[in-house]
């Protein structure tokens, strides 16, 4: 919500046999964030009080949890890009009461994801990778803050903010500093985002709504000098939807009026909007406002269909009940389909009202 967003990713192995290496295996979205396996680990089952910047760091008692960033960026022409960046730690089984000798006698399996959108040429680039924590190859460290699965990592100044986001493959690059320009917000109930009625099936969950981002994105060689707005959610917990909800439609939309909003769209076995679906209006200030089910109504407007047969809906009619608003998300580029260990779409939008743009974002959508 991504949020559960991405809570997606690899809710990995919530039973695997040993004899099975998680990290060379494949996941559907609907065992991600299923109430599988979670004996033994610590579960979002009530409101707490968040510490910085140890809140920032992993949190090893809780199955999965994930850092997220996600932003629509221009160079010094114009040309517009789209980005996505994700670390996923996921637990295999609960700490042990005494550390192992060995350090790669670990528990932990990291994932992260990076996608770069670029609609001048219509293109879209994914790649992954999946590691165990072992001896330093993926983990989170604190003061400075670093986050990292091999060399792709978040790291932070000796200030704390800027934050540095790199990431180089063969591919693509992204090196970017970012910096709140809104504070940071809580989602849910002071920071506890329930996804479904059981207790438990919940995550902590804070964003940072606005970073200004600042760096280089690299693509076939050519590196662009580029500048923008990214969105940061932190989401950890143990389990999140019931056997009863199939997948989600994730909103982070930043508006040109210096406001944002959140709001994920959880779908039922019919495809049916779930109630627990939610979000938060953001004001240029950080204030915020609670949305539910009842204050944001969605409907596909058009679909596009993957090279796998999946078919998503790429433009939405958004209304916003309360203040009898009615918005178009719409995606840059309908090819904006994450085919990696979780198979998902992932990408950039503008968002318009009255047939004008007034704001841009990204959207998530698993379960189709």
């Amino acid at each position: 919500m991504p949020s559960i967003p991405l809570l997606l990713l690899l809710l990995l192995l919530t039973g695997c046999q040993e004899s099975v290496d998680p990290v060379q295996q494949t996941f559907s979205a609907t065992q991600l964030l299923s109430n599988s396996e979670i004996e033994g680990f610590s579960r979002a089952d009530h409101i707490r009080p968040f510490r910085f910047p140890e809140d920032h760091a992993a949190h090893p008692d809780y199955r999965n949890e994930w850092w997220y960033f996600t932003g629509n960026l221009n160079d010094q022409a114009g040309r517009r890009f789209g980005y996505q960046v994700t670390f996923f730690r996921f637990a295999l089984k609960p700490p042990p009461a005494t550390e192992h000798p060995s350090s790669w006698a670990n528990n932990q399996v990291w994932m992260a994801h990076v996608a770069i959108t670029d609609p001048q040429e219509k293109r879209h680039m994914a790649e992954e990778k999946r590691v165990r924590e072992g001896p330093g190859l993926a983990g989170t460290t604190l003061n400075p803050l670093k986050v990292w699965v091999e060399n792709w990592q978040l790291t932070e100044s000796t200030k704390g903010f800027p934050w540095h986001v790199q990431i180089n493959t063969q591919k693509m690059g992204i090196d970017l500093e970012l910096t709140p320009t809104v504070g940071l917000v809580l989602q849910g109930d002071k920071g506890l985002s329930q996804k479904s009625a059981a207790s438990g099936n919940a995550s902590y969950y804070y964003s940072y709504p606005r970073l200004k981002s600042q760096g280089t994105i690299t693509l076939a060689g050519t590196t662009y000098q580029v500048t923008g707005e990214s969105w940061f959610d932190r989401e950890w917990g143990t389990s999140a939807l019931s056997s009863e909800q199939t997948g989600w439609d994730w909103f982070s939309l930043q508006f040109n009026s210096g406001e944002s909003l959140m709001f994920y769209h959880l779908r039922d076995q019919q495809g049916k909007a779930d109630t627990f679906s939610g979000g938060t209006w953001i004001d240029s200030k950080a204030k915020t406002a609670r949305l539910s089910l009842d204050d944001v109504e969605l409907t596909p407007v058009s679909w596009w269909e993957s090279p796998a047969g999946i078919r998503y809906p790429t433009e939405w009619k958004m209304q916003l009940v309360p203040e009898n608003r009615t918005l178009i998300v719409r995606a840059v580029l309908d090819k904006q389909e994450m085919d990696l260990s979780v198979r998902y779409w992932e990408g950039a939008v503008d968002v318009l009202e009255q047939g004008r743009t007034i704001g841009r974002g990204y959207l998530e959508m698993t379960g189709y």
